[in-house]
């Protein structure tokens, strides 16, 4: 497929990614771009720290452009990218870390720094400011006897604007703020173990939020997933591109056997695309390790199913996947 010269990321990959993983990153973004032009939706999940990579430089451009119509994430990808967003200037890289002492280790823990593997998370002006911001919004709606889920905290948080005097990137760059624009369906499967999550926690412990009930749980996560991907499918197929593995992949994968098995819902159609980038090793008993055939077993995708699997880095290779979907 030729490239034009307005398009350099592109046509370098093309040029150079032939064989391997290297073709099958290109396999998995023109199955990518095929799936949309169909008309169908893709839902993209984030395991790993996707968004302490800054992962939001090339997925909010992927969400403006209508590349992403719904998102499966982790707590930790949730709350990091808008730690990122308001206190950027205060992260601490450690190009070494593989060479940090356990007293290295905890140097870093006196400053008040949280490492994620290269780069560190400042407590006071990430983590401290986003509690402030949320709790009000926690009181708030735990007063008025209000109910949501914990992206809809966030989201209400960007959307007021009242964290936009601590911005240090351009917040174009924040794929959570992308998403609340476009108020793109989230799901957030065991939040409670994220920072936020934890803190939440504390703040009913204390009393400081009266109703633990206050912030929506992961089974009604799973209801309104269920919901949305049967009436989505009305009309068009979904297609599933997963970024590392775990709960962020497993739990909405798990929607269409749910929805075939559980509920008879057996017009509902399987996922219709494929794609996971992981750098866990092939194996039994792993479901980060599962190659995509195995799925069908569990009735999450069909012999038809474009499937791709890449072995390698998603940091290095979902923006490169981005940049072809997006023709750059």
């Amino acid at each position: 497929m030729a490239q034009s010269s307005s398009a350099p990321v592109s046509a370098f990959l093309r040029h150079h990614f032939r064989h391997f993983n290297a073709a099958a990153l290109i396999d998995a973004a023109d199955g990518y771009t095929r799936h949309i032009d169909a008309g169908g939706k893709m839902m993209v999940t984030l395991a790993g720290a996707m968004s302490s990579a800054e992962l939001g430089l090339s997925l909010a451009d992927m969400i403006r452009a209508g590349k992403v119509h719904a998102i499966t994430c982790t707590g930790a990808n949730l709350e990091e990218d808008v730690f990122n967003l308001v206190a950027h200037d205060h992260y601490v890289r450690v190009p070494n870390y593989r060479d940090l002492t356990p007293q290295d280790e905890e140097a870093l823990l006196a400053r008040h720094l949280n490492r994620v593997t290269d780069t560190c998370i400042p407590e006071e002006e990430a983590i401290r400011r986003i509690e402030k911001a949320i709790l009000a919004e926690w009181q708030a709606a735990d007063q008025s006897g209000a109910r949501y889920f914990p992206h809809e905290f966030m989201y209400r948080i960007l959307l007021s604007g009242a964290l936009e005097e601590y911005y240090q990137i351009d917040p174009k760059n924040s794929w959570l703020l992308a998403a609340a624009q476009a108020n793109l369906p989230i799901y957030v499967p065991g939040w409670e173990d994220a920072t936020l999550g934890n803190i939440f926690a504390s703040h009913v412990i204390d009393g400081s939020v009266k109703n633990v009930h206050t912030v929506r749980t992961g089974i009604e996560y799973m209801m309104h997933l269920a919901e949305w991907y049967t009436e989505t499918t009305r009309s068009t197929t979904i297609g599933f591109f997963q970024i590392g593995g775990g709960i962020a992949g497993d739990f909405p994968i798990c929607v269409v056997p749910m929805l075939h098995q559980d509920l008879q819902r057996t017009e509902v159609p399987l996922w219709g695309y494929f794609c996971q980038i992981s750098d866990s090793t092939t194996s039994y008993g792993s479901y980060s390790g599962a190659v995509p055939n195995e799925k069908i077993t569990w009735g999450k995708l069909g012999v038809e199913t474009p499937k791709f699997i890449i072995e390698s880095d998603a940091s290095i290779v979902a923006p490169l996947i981005f940049a072809l979907v997006l023709g750059q």
